[in-house]
């Protein structure tokens, strides 16, 4: 294939496909492994405590991927390409992880902890993958393009999610753990068809581990260099400030949507794969076209205004959530429960959308996938400290009350992005 011809990411037909391509699979894994496999186990008899230790394993290593950021930034010098080597490497490793599972044999809840440990490792090679692609978004996007580039993102991984969810829910208790592995291992070897076709320059080569004297400034670049840039960059606080926000808004969100949904099928009538049908087509039908929405919205009106829009409908979303838990009258308690979970849901999902902008263009430079993974790292340790708690703090204090405590905490980010601080933050 002559050079000319060679499908390159620069292209912005190509470049959408590896990005949605990437992010579907990611949120295929996902949600096989956080919303179809908690929500089978409970129907067996797991607790909220064994289903929230699940979701934080999985979680755990995305916690610290900024771990993988310097490995990426440092080690960039391969004639596949500066990110796309890591990709294509990451998710394959992830596969061989995953494959794991068909070994499985104990089936029951007293085996949950094997399939936990199984995702433990793949979600490790997973944030590999994910911090090489959004080295590749930072590096070959215009700024000006980062919001349509990120709801891609954000329609990818819904879509895959949704499919992960509703397929698995399905697959899960009609033909068991093993047949659902080998399904989603067989999409897996798909998703490795568009990184390995899509090159990043029109010279890299289609497989190769030698290096490239044209990407010999990513390989001079040492790990001692890169960490005195990212320790620069906490310079004033204004990372720190960022990072804060990228916890709390991950953290307020898990704090009650998973409690929720234990809560939904051990006490108010639901069935697994019937709510994990509802949570995939909520989350589709919002998280495509409303994705897509706000993301043009953020090129066009900025990420300061945005933000400040999203946070406050979080607010009311988590708030409203509350309010039908506790004015829930009996005889409707299996329909205001579902929609409780779909208002918290949705809008989290959606403000991600006007984050990533903002965090993409605070990682610019030569240190990009290492600032990067550090944000990705907070929103992930958010989730995961959350999920981790949520048992325990709602049967503390009941659902509804952490309900009104994660909408009053939106709502202070609101305030906050609607007096300036996200201008002072380079929101805008």
């Amino acid at each position: 294939m002559r050079a000319e011809t060679v499908p390159l990411i620069a292209a912005p037909a190509w470049r959408y496909a590896v990005i949605a391509g990437l992010y579907a699979y990611q949120g295929l894994v996902a949600g096989f492994a956080l919303t179809a496999l908690p929500n089978h186990y409970a129907a067996m008899g797991a607790t909220a405590a064994a289903v929230g230790a699940h979701v934080a394993t999985v979680g755990l290593p995305w916690i610290l991927q900024p771990l993988w950021g310097p490995v990426v930034d440092r080690f960039g010098g391969f004639a596949m390409g500066r990110r796309r080597f890591w990709v294509i490497a990451a998710l394959t490793l992830s596969l061989l992880a995953l494959a794991r599972l068909l070994l499985v044999e104990d089936e029951s809840v007293s085996g949950l902890s094997t399939v936990s440990a199984v995702f433990l490792v793949q979600s490790a090679f997973a944030a590999l993958t994910d911090t090489a692609t959004d080295g590749m978004i930072i590096d070959n996007v215009p700024a000006e393009r980062l919001g349509t580039a990120n709801a891609i993102t954000r329609v990818g991984f819904v879509c895959g999610a949704a499919l992960g969810t509703a397929l698995f829910a399905w697959m899960l208790p009609a033909h068991g753990l093993h047949a659902s592995a080998a399904a989603l291992l067989g999409i897996g070897v798909f998703a490795l068809l568009l990184p390995l076709i899509v090159r990043e320059r029109a010279g890299d080569a289609l497989l190769s581990l030698r290096s490239a004297p044209a990407h010999a400034h990513a390989a001079s670049e040492t790990f001692a260099r890169l960490l005195r840039r990212l320790a620069a960059s906490f310079a004033g606080g204004t990372t720190l400030i960022l990072l804060a926000i990228c916890f709390a808004t991950d953290y307020v969100g898990a704090l009650f949507r998973l409690p929720l949904t234990v809560e939904l099928i051990q006490h108010r009538g639901w069935e697994a794969e019937a709510l994990s049908r509802f949570q995939a087509v909520t989350a589709l039908v919002t998280g495509t076209a409303g994705a897509l929405l706000v993301g043009w919205w953020t090129d066009r009106e900025g990420t300061s205004r945005a933000l400040a829009i999203l946070f406050a409908l979080c607010a009311a979303s988590h708030l409203g959530a509350a309010a039908l838990l506790l004015a829930a009258d009996p005889d409707w308690a299996a329909m205001t429960g579902p929609l409780a979970l779909g208002l918290s849901t949705v809008m989290p999902a959606l403000l991600f959308v006007a984050l990533a902008p903002a965090v993409m263009q605070a990682s610019l430079g030569p240190a990009a996938a290492t600032r990067f993974a550090l944000f990705m790292a907070s929103l992930n340790m958010g989730d995961v400290a959350g999920s981790a708690m949520a048992g325990q703090v709602a049967s503390a204090v009941g659902l509804p009350l952490v309900g009104l405590v994660a909408g009053s905490a939106f709502g202070l980010l609101a305030l906050l992005s609607r007096l300036g601080v996200a201008r002072r933050l380079g929101l805008s």
